[in-house]
């Protein structure tokens, strides 16, 4: 690497940094609170089946799963799919760092029998590998199949159709590319070995992502008033200037980044 090309890659690093500790700054720690917590709580629950049949099976990370998207939705409308795509990186980090945590807990000896705490905490490695590689993966998607979806609506972009229909999009979309990623790899590819054998068919695979994308996309419809509220509120009160104005100052484009 020559020392232009260094110096234009420090550059780079720099901006992104200071653009990233704007941007936190900015997304209301509220937001960033519930969806670090729904991606946590949703690699905890992963590890429960709680419905196991021959034709479906269905983990528990479902019941929570529908918070981090309606999170990645709002913030996708105001700020974008970059930001939504870094605050995505940035629970993964953390959720990582707590499983680090709480395996170490797990691990450490004790005169008293936590065997049952120890391996809920513990975790399983290939289970929260899995669910890392699917959520980022169905999150980036999530974030431009909303962002593309709202460009879309030329007259009213910020009206309720608009919001609803690039979330239920992107919701629905994104839904069923996590949970079919995660069932793969989980219960087809790692639980077979790992697991005594035990793993689920091609059929429960799909049925499961089909069925959790539907309802994820009914937790969706119910709560995405409040999503569309948050959205308007957030508009309305100039939430994110700062970042909006770092981003004009330093691109060589003029690009309205509010969405």
């Amino acid at each position: 690497m020559s020392k232009i090309e260094k110096g234009a890659f420090k550059r780079y690093i720099s901006r992104q940094a200071k653009e990233s500790k704007l941007l936190f700054r900015s997304i209301p720690s509220y937001v960033v609170a519930f969806f670090v917590v729904s991606v946590i709580a949703m690699n905890l629950l992963a590890n429960k089946t709680i419905v196991n049949e021959t034709w479906i099976a269905l983990d528990g990370g479902i019941l929570i799963s529908w918070l981090s998207f309606l999170c990645m939705d709002v913030v996708t409308k105001h700020f974008g799919p970059h930001a939504a795509n870094k605050m995505t990186l940035f629970a993964v980090l953390v959720n990582l760092l707590t499983s680090l945590i709480f395996f170490i807990v797990s691990i450490i000896p004790t005169k008293d029998d936590y065997s049952i705490f120890n391996q809920i905490v513990g975790g399983t490695w290939f289970i929260l590998l899995s669910s890392t590689v699917a959520f980022i993966a169905s999150g980036i998607l999530n974030n431009f199949l909303n962002y593309s979806t709202g460009k879309l609506f030329k007259k009213n972009p910020d009206g309720k159709l608009a919001f609803v229909t690039r979330c239920y999009i992107s919701t629905f979309i994104g839904q069923f590319v996590d949970n079919f990623i995660f069932s793969i790899l989980t219960f087809m590819v790692f639980a077979p070995i790992f697991w005594d054998g035990f793993s689920w068919t091609f059929i429960q695979v799909l049925m499961c992502s089909i069925t959790g994308a539907v309802f994820e996309l009914l937790m969706e419809i119910i709560f995405s008033p409040l999503g569309y509220m948050t959205s308007a509120r957030w508009k309305r009160e100039g939430v994110g200037e700062s970042y909006f104005l770092y981003l004009k100052e330093n691109s060589n484009e003029n690009i309205d980044y509010r969405n």
